[in-house]
């Protein structure tokens, strides 16, 4: 008897080959035991309204597409299952190839839930009509267009730690470590880890040492700029903030949750081969 008897369906649809996959697959989970629903990566609302009451979501595309996923999942913490077409593929569990052979597998039950974290970003958290977003590689402050410094004041636990001078702030979690992280000089964490990664972008005058932080720690971030600056998420979502807004950023009290049949020791393999691969992309 299967365990995912409702599977959802996310795909890229700039990637040909993602949208033919997909289209497959959602003819033939139906003889597989399960019911299934299609929806582009692009579409997120849509995506959401369809995941209620759904047990099992594919993504079928990069690792883009398994973020997107992610959030998705929010709040209800559905396992997905990583089908890769990207170049990367950090997060995916199979390759398309064989995922018509492979899924059958996880249908009825076959591996393990691999947890993990996701953070959450609070703007102006104190004021009427706050606005909550939840990541799960990371949230970033940036500066706009002009190349020009923001000042970002940075609290953790209450305490006052420094006013970035930079061109940005990261906050990222161990999943993240190995991506816009990595590339500012962040450590890698064991993407299982729940500590949060806290490190500036092109730091100018002030702290420039990437700190690990607990998981039970609330970063409270205040800016100060004469120009634009962007909220990131996941390098997906932006949305402009103002000068004098607030950001609170914390461990999310939703996790991701993906579905794996590799060995739970697969991770420093797979991150040495993909990150020897991408150096020669």
């Amino acid at each position: 008897m299967n365990k995912y008897t409702s599977t959802g369906i996310i795909y890229n649809p700039s990637i040909p080959a993602s949208d033919n996959l997909a289209h497959e697959l959602e003819s033939k989970l139906p003889q597989m035991g399960s019911s299934a629903w299609l929806c582009s990566s692009w579409d997120d609302e849509r995506a959401k309204e369809l995941a209620v009451g759904t047990s099992l979501l594919i993504s079928i595309g990069g690792d883009g597409t398994i973020l997107k996923a992610a959030r998705v999942a929010v709040p209800w913490s559905i396992p997905i299952l990583g089908i890769n077409l990207g170049k990367l593929g950090f997060l995916t569990e199979v390759a398309a190839k064989d995922a018509i052979d492979k899924l059958p597998r996880f249908l009825n039950g076959q591996g393990w839930i691999d947890e993990r974290a996701m953070i959450q970003a609070e703007v102006n958290p104190v004021k009427a009509g706050k606005v909550v977003f939840n990541a799960l590689n990371d949230i970033a402050i940036g500066r706009g267009q002009k190349m020009r410094v923001i000042n970002v004041s940075t609290s953790i636990d209450g305490a006052h730690l420094t006013t970035y001078k930079a061109d940005g702030v990261i906050v990222s979690t161990a999943t993240g470590s190995t991506g816009y992280s990595l590339s500012c000089g962040g450590p890698i964490l064991n993407p299982r880890a729940k500590e949060m990664l806290l490190l500036p972008v092109a730091a100018h005058l002030s702290l420039s040492t990437p700190l690990i932080l607990s998981p039970t720690s609330i970063i409270e971030f205040k800016v100060d700029f004469d120009h634009k600056a962007i909220l990131s998420i996941d390098g997906q979502v932006e949305t402009e903030i103002s000068s004098g807004d607030r950001i609170r950023i914390s461990r999310s009290p939703y996790n991701a949750n993906f579905l794996r049949i590799q060995p739970e020791n697969y991770f420093y393999q797979v991150m040495t081969h993909k990150l020897s691969s991408k150096k020669e992309l």
